[in-house]
């Protein structure tokens, strides 16, 4: 039992990405239909099931609120002051070659600050959620805070498109930084359930460019790094949402500053 306010929105969002994983989770490894959306890019049907067991979960708890689904788009006022940001399977490439690396996202936009959030494991069960102010992992019925750590030097860069600030700035450059090899060691997991291991010290920092204010995808991720202590800030190292875009969340100021260093020296006559 989360040990939450009973109804309180942080419990709608992990009840609500528990709604969606549950989906994902049964619908793995199925032949399932795709449908293409943009060139290298498609949803499958697990994708839109999972979305509607979420939407279903948020519009029966909270009928006033607005949604925005990955895939169904909005959902009431376009002016409303709370809005949910749906997220129903990150990572729909590695599902469809059966890989076992996807998020399922559920967060809430209140006013310009997301409230409460909640990232959810299908197949390790695992939720990470946060009601703004702390973030935590529920697993087996119990919740434990989450700590940022650098310890495991792993670092996730984003190599999925678009690439608003290229040539500027290309996170696969950092690949080959001889300093980055150094002190970090790259990992590509392609699904946002990275940036909530930033939060829970599994990894030590993700770095994606992008613009990525009422993301879907990472709004949720960010939410939690934000409530358990981390450095988070745009890819120049400005205020999240302004300037450049991008994201770099780190566990520690180190970390982040030494990404930073690294980002701030790529190529002069490209940026």
């Amino acid at each position: 039992m989360l040990t939450l306010k009973t109804e309180s929105d942080a419990e709608l969002a992990v009840a609500a990405a528990q709604a969606g994983a549950a989906v994902v989770r049964t619908m793995y490894g199925d032949s399932l239909p795709r449908f293409e959306k943009t060139a290298g890019d498609f949803a499958t049907a697990a994708d839109l099931a999972a979305e509607k067991a979420i939407c279903d979960v948020l519009s029966t708890a909270r009928p006033d609120d607005a949604i925005t689904g990955e895939e169904g788009g909005q959902q009431g006022a376009g002016d409303a002051a709370r809005r949910w940001l749906v997220d129903p399977l990150c990572g729909t490439l590695n599902y469809a070659a059966h890989t076992m690396l996807v998020a399922v996202n559920v967060a809430l936009r209140v006013g310009t600050d997301i409230t409460a959030a909640a990232s959810a494991d299908p197949f390790t069960e695992e939720v990470f959620w946060t009601d703004g102010e702390r973030a935590c992992l529920h697993r087996g019925g119990v919740d434990e805070e989450l700590a940022p750590s650098p310890d495991s030097r792993l670092v996730d860069v984003n190599l999925d498109p678009p690439f608003p600030n290229a040539p500027a700035f290309r996170a696969v450059r950092l690949l080959a930084d001889p300093a980055f090899v150094q002190g970090f060691r790259p990992r590509v997991v392609s699904t946002t359930l990275a940036v909530a291991w930033v939060a829970a010290g599994r990894r030590a920092a993700y770095i994606t460019d992008g613009h990525l204010r009422d993301s879907v995808h990472f709004s949720a991720g960010i939410a939690l790094c934000r409530a358990a202590g981390c450095t988070v800030t745009g890819i120049d190292g400005q205020p999240l949402h302004t300037g450049a875009g991008g994201l770099i969340v780190a566990a520690d100021r180190q970390t982040h500053a030494q990404l930073l260093d690294m980002i701030g020296r790529q190529e002069p006559s490209a940026r």
